[in-house]
């Protein structure tokens, strides 16, 4: 019998993880239940952290871990699957072409930055969505280094005023000034389309977002989207045109494209719908998890959002549910009832709320260190040993915060 888990983000590692627990917990041999991860590469993207400099330094090596709980890798990207023959057709290094069957299948491709087509976007605009994009990102603020001082190059638009956009536009003025100097008084602009700031945080965050931004003097233009990017800055759909060398998108996402091979319904975000044990419907034998699943997380009408907090829990339970049916054993229904959200402002420190009402619990440097601690120790992979990378992936108690 052979699992297949595609991706290697938090989905997909807690998935590998997860399902190489049940699998030591009934006895049952690697020969006779492999667990296979299929990935461009056997490491994991730190991508909560992208908007941070030095993003080179955000992956976690997962070869270790893998081999210690004896999960295969299978270096190469998923180009397409076959639900009827239960086959995966797999990209490998140097143009080789591989197959690979399934009996249960594990799809945790996670997702991707929405790119409309506007005039400009692709060629002008940067995003902390994946690796490249937040390397490619600081390499263009240290090349602001080498310009002139102008309105341009001290200047950032950040499209975008969610969770993304924010942690991205309270970082910038403390970069540019590491970059350009102490001396530097940078202007970051975020653009939004709602008429509030961070739209689904709700009303009792919002006053200390909206107080961070003031006291770090990062602008708003709400009610305002882009319409088009050029060399000189971008032009809003108010008509004002703002002159900025650096435009970062951060306006929405969507499930990454393999999931729209799977012949079953998805939502506007291009999410696979699932059951409570993460089962795709209508396609025998395929989980879908993370950012690849529209999954309810409670019975009062709450559904797991594009976070790595609902990914690790929810791969955890695809993993344990995809080995539990080919060994015969009961699955369990996922459920998320604790939400917390903990956001990154900058120097004006953090904010973390509870609750999907989002009460605020945290603020300020108190809230800070919470953050500095989940995006350093929480997020990671547990260590390459094998009793305790497997007891870290217990469905019931990952990210039980």
């Amino acid at each position: 019998m052979r699992l297949v888990i595609i991706g290697a983000g938090f989905a997909g590692m807690y998935a590998a993880l997860s399902a190489a627990r049940l699998r030591d917990i009934q006895g049952v041999s690697p020969e006779k239940l492999e667990i296979a991860l299929v990935a461009p590469e056997p490491t994991l993207v730190v991508r909560p952290r992208l908007y941070e400099p030095k993003p080179e330094t955000l992956t976690a090596p997962l070869q270790d871990v893998l081999k210690a709980i004896d999960v295969i890798y299978v270096q190469g990207s998923a180009e397409t699957i076959d639900t009827r023959t239960r086959v995966i057709d797999i990209a490998a290094a140097k143009g080789i072409k591989k197959q690979l069957p399934y009996d249960r299948l594990v799809v945790a491709t996670g997702s991707r930055l929405f790119r409309p087509n506007i005039p400009g976007l692709a060629e002008h605009g940067f995003s902390v969505d994946q690796l490249d994009d937040a390397i490619a990102l600081d390499r263009h603020l240290h090349g602001l280094s080498s310009r002139p001082a102008s309105k341009a190059r001290d200047t950032v638009v950040v499209a975008g005023g969610g969770f993304t956009g924010i942690e991205a536009a309270t970082e910038i003025p403390s970069r540019l000034r590491e970059i350009l100097g102490k001396d530097v008084k940078p202007r970051v602009v975020i653009v939004d389309r709602n008429q509030a700031i961070a739209p689904d945080m709700g009303a009792g965050p919002r006053p200390i977002i909206e107080d961070a931004l003031r006291k770090l003097g990062v602008e708003t233009r709400l009610g305002a989207g882009v319409t088009s990017l050029d060399k000189s800055g971008v032009t809003l759909s108010t008509g004002e045109h703002i002159e900025s060398a650096t435009v970062i998108w951060a306006a929405g996402m969507r499930a990454a494209p393999l999931a729209a091979q799977i012949p079953a319904e998805r939502d506007n975000l291009g999410r696979l719908l699932v059951d409570r044990e993460l089962r795709v419907l209508s396609v025998d034998g395929v989980f879908a998890t993370g950012d690849a699943a529209r999954a309810p997380c409670d019975d009062d009408g709450n559904y797991a959002l594009m976070s790595c907090q609902h990914a690790t829990r929810m791969g955890a339970f695809a993993g344990n549910n995809a080995a539990a049916e080919l060994l015969g054993v009961p699955i369990r229904p996922y459920h998320q009832k604790v939400y917390v959200t903990c956001l990154d402002l900058g120097e004006a420190g953090a904010l973390f709320t509870r609750g999907w009402e989002r009460k605020v619990e945290m603020v300020g440097e108190t809230a800070k260190k919470t953050k500095q601690e989940i995006n350093t120790v929480w997020i990671y992979p547990p260590r390459a040993e094998r009793a305790a990378a497997l007891a870290s992936a217990d469905p019931e108690r990952v990210t039980d915060l």
